[in-house]
């Protein structure tokens, strides 16, 4: 039976990010050889890939996630800044450089996996997502559909995107995975960074967790700890939290997060073997 798997390679995986707009080329390319050695018939594969230190740097810059300010009062109230306005052509500015920065860095990944002989496409989330309130409201997902038949690998990624209710906005590639994994129902999602998994005594890192299920999940909340570096779409707390939503809403699907940066964990954990902390149900 072919299984579903959808797969995020980390921001802080694929990138320095605590230097600006620097890609790690090698890491990039040892990641798609393993994607590469798993490539098999029985198992589809959406990619995605997180940001890290191109479009977080310029996204924090400019405060492109909270969107851009209503218009003084007097106009219509849900009147957004413009480009070339106060305060909203700083916005706009900012939110067609992060853009320009997530597409670069893209660019690398898809010179990586094209490298590893990889049948990869990359499908830019702003041009087929529209937001309300930093939230998906509407994605048409045959392309992806499309791709998965073809025996092609569809890359998605952390974006800006417009919003309706506040002009604009990021979703990362966990808040693009939430809305796929209700429409697509994957078996698994595999979310590959740095961390060995989730810590019980984050930052200390001396106890790491090997399963969480839902039940349990509350007690040990306050011990998953956010990003260390700069991330303005949320740490791993959000990510568990998040996590859990998907688990309660697509029936069988298991998270798994885990390291990518040594070792053959990415095949590994593609092949089913668990190399990190599972989320379940």
């Amino acid at each position: 039976m072919t299984e579903l798997v959808f797969l995020k390679l980390g921001g802080s995986l694929i990138t320095d990010k605590d230097k600006p707009y620097t890609a790690r080329l090698d890491k990039l390319a040892e990641l798609a050889g393993q994607i590469a050695s798993s490539w098999n018939s029985e198992r589809l594969l959406v990619l995605g890939h997180g940001s890290g230190s191109f479009g977080h740097a310029a996204a924090k810059q400019y405060g492109t996630r909270e969107g851009t300010p209503l218009a003084p009062s007097g106009h219509s109230p849900h009147l957004l800044r413009k480009w070339g306005e106060p305060e909203g052509g700083e916005y706009w500015k900012g939110f067609a450089e992060v853009w320009f920065q997530a597409s670069q860095l893209n660019r690398f990944v898809m010179e990586a996996l094209r490298t590893a002989g990889l049948p990869a496409i990359a499908l830019a989330p702003i041009a087929a997502v529209t937001a309300r309130e930093m939230q998906v409201a509407a994605w048409g997902l045959r392309p992806i559909q499309s791709a998965l038949e073809a025996g092609i690998l569809p890359v998605i990624y952390g974006d800006v995107i417009f919003d309706e209710a506040c002009g604009g906005t990021i979703l990362s590639t966990e808040d693009l995975f939430a809305h796929l994994a209700r429409q697509l129902k994957p078996n698994r999602i595999l979310l590959a960074g740095l961390e060995a998994g989730v810590w019980e005594d984050f930052p200390a890192r001396t106890k790491l967790v090997n399963e969480i299920h839902l039940q349990s999940y509350d007690a040990m909340r306050a011990g998953i700890g956010a990003s260390a570096s700069v991330d303005v779409t949320g740490g791993m707390a959000a990510k568990v939290e998040q996590m859990f939503g998907l688990i309660q809403a697509v029936p069988g699907l298991t998270v798994e997060i885990f390291s990518a940066e040594q070792g053959k964990n990415l095949a590994r954990a593609l092949a089913g073997e668990q190399v990190g902390t599972i989320l379940r149900l």
